[in-house]
């Protein structure tokens, strides 16, 4: 998660806070609280809480140190804390009055003699030595998979997490069963020369450590606020009536999203005034059963044996029916109500009238199809084609008004009368009927129509 001010630039760093991911408001950490009580003034500042919240690696792991000297701390300041025979580095996180609501919720006592103590601000020295050891932990992780592997042991290294000073480190694991690492916890001693401390982990802490981004498109809980995991199971998504779907229902760490329990109170509560006992309701056309319930509408989908469609009745029907089962009545159908599945478009009043519905096409459809056919009727060519008068074609041939004759030698219009003995006038070539050939003519009479 990262603040506000934080944007992504070249090369991916952040462009705000110019602080690269670190920045002090604690929205670049995992699993941060936010201080609500940070500005409100207290009468007795002597009274304040002296215990404060250190994050270690990103955020991935968090503890509690009191504040033995007297200085004063604030968030986001980097420490020197007691470690295991040395000291590690870490971020302060919360200081002052949310730290006693902070171990109140966990079970903490904040008089505990056993809490470390905040040794001094981390100096440059410390710094530096903590990066260099912390620049370890990949080449330790991959060699320490490695002799896991060598030794043919049931468990996946999940991360290793080396102190600032170097004297300790920490391996994450996963298993199913038990594991005897006697041997490997040597192996390990002997190759990093490290005090070696074996930690499992089940598979939701392990994604809290890796990080990612959900379906949801957010990043997700067990990484970012999440720190308690709740046993998740099928009955939840049925509540809610979701499709059992291993691959949908499923996060990042192979188990059940742990966001299936966040409503699953709401629906549970929406689901008292549902009536019980209302699986099966008896019919004339048989019985029917209940295949989900809606909260929203407050409806029950029923069907009906024989069919696939699905029949909303509402409580007060369901009630009804189930009544007069008991009184060993059957109804005649369920009397389902009509559900729309979209609100409906209110016109809006522009104060202008709608004149397209009130306009038919039809007519100038007809008229065009009228048109068309005419076209083709009269049989008109783009070139050398007949003419109403008498067959002149765009080529420029004789015109059949002057006594052109067809094949055919009936007579035209210009000829002496006959029944066909009419002659065509001859052209330059000596061939008669040269008028219809050349003019573009085909056949046709004086009035360009086939005969």
């Amino acid at each position: 998660m990262g603040c506000i001010n934080c944007g992504t630039s070249k090369g991916g760093k952040p462009s705000g806070c110019k602080s690269n991911g670190g920045c002090s408001t604690g929205g670049c950490n995992r699993l941060n609280v936010y201080d609500w009580l940070a500005n409100l003034p207290f009468n007795d500042p002597e009274s304040g809480c002296r215990i404060v919240e250190v994050s270690f690696n990103q955020g991935s792991r968090k503890d509690y140190y009191r504040n033995a000297t007297t200085l004063i701390f604030e968030k986001g300041d980097m420490v020197s804390v007691e470690g295991v025979s040395g000291f590690d580095v870490g971020e302060i996180t919360l200081t002052g009055e949310i730290v006693r609501l902070q171990l109140r919720k966990r079970g903490i006592e904040e008089k505990n003699p056993d809490t470390r103590k905040v040794l001094r601000r981390a100096t440059d020295k410390d710094l530096d030595i903590m990066r260099q050891n912390k620049g370890r932990e990949r080449d330790a992780l991959i060699r320490s998979r490695a002799i896991a592997r060598q030794l043919k042991l049931d468990m996946k290294m999940s991360e290793v997490e080396i102190q600032a000073d170097g004297r300790k480190a920490t391996f994450f694991y996963i298993a199913d069963d038990r594991v005897d690492f006697r041997e490997l916890i040597k192996i390990y001693a002997g190759e990093f020369r490290l005090k070696v401390e074996m930690r499992q982990i089940g598979a939701r802490q392990e994604a809290a450590k890796v990080g990612g981004v959900g379906s949801c498109g957010r990043e997700l809980c067990c990484s970012t606020w999440l720190t308690d995991f709740k046993s998740v199971n099928t009955t939840a998504a049925r509540y809610q009536n979701l499709s059992i779907n291993q691959s949908k229902l499923s996060g990042q760490c192979g188990r059940l999203k742990c966001c299936l329990n966040y409503e699953l109170d709401t629906y549970l509560d929406a689901l008292q005034n549902f009536p019980d006992n209302a699986e099966t309701l008896q019919v004339a056309k048989g019985t029917a059963n209940l295949i989900k319930k809606d909260i929203f509408k407050n409806l029950m989908w029923y069907v009906l044996p024989d069919s696939n469609k699905q029949y909303p009745l509402t409580i007060e029907r369901v009630r009804k029916i189930r009544q007069m089962n008991m009184q060993n009545t059957i109804p005649e159908t369920l009397e389902p109500v009509e559900v729309s599945t979209g609100k409906p478009k209110e016109p809006e009043d522009t104060g202008f009238v709608d004149l397209v519905g009130q306009i038919s096409l039809k007519a100038l459809e007809k008229a065009d199809r009228k048109k068309k056919h005419g076209h083709h009727k009269h049989g008109t060519h783009r070139e050398g084609g007949p003419e109403k008068d008498g067959g002149q074609g765009r080529d420029g041939g004789h015109q059949g008004r002057d006594g052109n004759q067809g094949r055919s030698g009936g007579p035209v219009k210009g000829g002496p009368p006959g029944g066909g003995g009419g002659s065509a006038p001859k052209n330059e070539a000596g061939k008669p009927g040269g008028g219809a050939r050349d003019g573009g003519g085909h056949g046709n009479d004086g009035r360009g129509r086939r005969r």
